[in-house]
């Protein structure tokens, strides 16, 4: 069967109860075309937030998750439906680097680095197999390394976003909390760009009825008076036409990589969450779909790599495969590849209008920070997901002191001057212990017999 030749089931209409719609497959042009769309709105907000809390472009990054896209659907032979958004893997790294004044071509050549990394593991995956992998990153480890990088990121929050109006950050907040929770089924799933959208109403009213705010603007360091929503720049922007103009940081929008070794570090713990949170996501697909997609790890690895290169390379955001487009197949029990080249075909459209990209701009920081608490901690608590599902025994000190070590420097930012020019701290440094420590007494464990560790430790 040719790559581009999807079988027509259920006569082209919604599947019978119980009925499911196979990678290969696809119902009417029409009610493809709508299902597409509908990963769109899945994939929406976080894919445009996470560029915009790391300093660039989100109708870039918008654009090259299109793209990306269809370059990984293309390397998965179309086995693994999956939509390519903008990683949080990277975010803690990014902000990093920007503290210790990198600007954003700093920050896409690590990125494109780490995305090299990535896919040059999915290649070694796909040769050797997954063993080697899991020897070395077991469940314990990843899951710490996940929970740092999102807890690290609590500053962020506390010290950019929220403060320039706690009142929308919270109101924001509680409203995608809820939202996540207690909405029915896809609804619940597209949290995000439904919070986006409350917030950015708040706020406007807001303006309306109360005036504008006075607070400390994101990377400003003086409190101005200002409106919450600012569409100055939406009504100059050209309809259609490609990414231009600046970012925050002078520099251009569409950008070649600056690369250096300190900041490359700095990202790399992104990769070993994006193994773990690749790894996942097939096996869940493959469980949803009833096929035995682990021969397709390490093409899905090495793609999501690819792809974040790439998109890297011109200045975009990095990619990994989306959860929430995973939940939409879930609920539809529609697992069409087809749907996700429609998809990606209409995020390519929107990554191609300006105005639409100064709209996203002029989202307000409160919004920001109301979104960002709740995804930063989520981000977090993943890690802590990752040990429960894989049973993590905290009661066996290899675990319990083998990693708190790792999390601690990596959530306080902890640092080490190594010379003059060079550091590790944050997440490098705690990547590095929980690493380092883990294998170190676990090595040790099994040379004493597992009835002597604790005595040891």
């Amino acid at each position: 069967m040719s790559m581009f030749k999807w079988e027509v089931v259920h006569g082209g209409k919604t599947p019978p109860p119980g009925e499911a719609v196979g990678p290969m497959q696809r119902l009417s042009w029409p009610r493809t075309v709508g299902l597409g769309a509908q990963h769109v709105v899945a994939m929406f907000g976080a894919t445009f937030v996470f560029p915009l809390v790391m300093g660039l472009d989100p109708n870039l990054a918008i654009l090259f998750s299109g793209i990306c896209t269809i370059l990984f659907l293309l390397i998965v032979k179309n086995k693994v439906p999956s939509y390519l958004g903008t990683s949080a893997s990277f975010v803690a790294g990014v902000a990093a680097i920007r503290l210790q004044g990198g600007d954003s071509a700093d920050v896409t050549g690590a990125i494109m680095v780490a995305g090299l990394v990535l896919a040059a593991v999915g290649v070694l995956v796909h040769v050797a197999g997954a063993g080697w992998l899991k020897a070395i990153l077991p469940p314990a480890v990843t899951g710490a390394v996940v929970m740092l990088i999102g807890f690290n990121l609590a500053p962020v929050v506390a010290g950019i976003y929220w403060p320039q109006d706690q009142w929308i950050a919270l109101a924001t907040a509680t409203f995608m909390v809820a939202a996540a929770v207690l909405l029915p089924g896809f609804f619940s799933r597209i949290a995000v760009a439904l919070a986006l959208v409350f917030g950015y109403l708040l706020s406007w009213f807001s303006d309306a009825v109360f005036g504008p705010i006075t607070s400390v603007l994101g990377g400003a360091t003086e409190a101005t008076t200002h409106d919450r929503v600012n569409w100055s720049s939406v009504g100059a922007a050209d309809w259609v036409g490609f990414p231009s103009g600046t970012l925050a940081d002078g520099v251009s929008v569409v950008h070649g990589p600056s690369f250096s070794l300190t900041f490359v570090l700095l990202v790399l713990p992104g990769v070993l969450a994006l193994i773990a949170e690749n790894t996942g996501h097939v096996r869940a697909v493959g469980e949803m779909t009833g096929e035995d997609l682990d021969p397709y790890m390490g093409r899905a690895i090495a793609g999501d790599g690819l792809a974040t290169a790439f998109a890297s390379a011109f200045g975009g955001s990095p990619t990994t495969t989306y959860a929430e487009n995973i939940g939409v197949m879930s609920a539809t029990r529609i697992y069409s590849t087809a749907a996700y080249y429609v998809a990606a075909l209409v995020a390519i459209l929107l990554g191609l209008s300006p105005k639409f990209g100064a709209i996203v701009n002029a989202i307000p920081g409160g919004v920001l920070g109301g979104i960002t608490v709740v995804l930063y901690g989520m981000i977090g608590l993943i890690g802590a997901k990752i040990w429960v599902d894989n049973g993590v025994d905290f009661g066996n000190p290899v675990n319990l002191v083998g990693l708190s070590a790792g999390i601690i420097a990596g959530i306080g930012g902890v640092t080490m001057v190594i010379t003059d020019d060079f550091e590790l701290g944050g997440i490098a440094l705690g990547t590095i212990l929980v690493i380092a420590y883990f294998h170190m007494v676990k090595g040790r464990r099994e040379s004493l017999g597992a009835g002597e560790v604790t005595k040891v430790l």
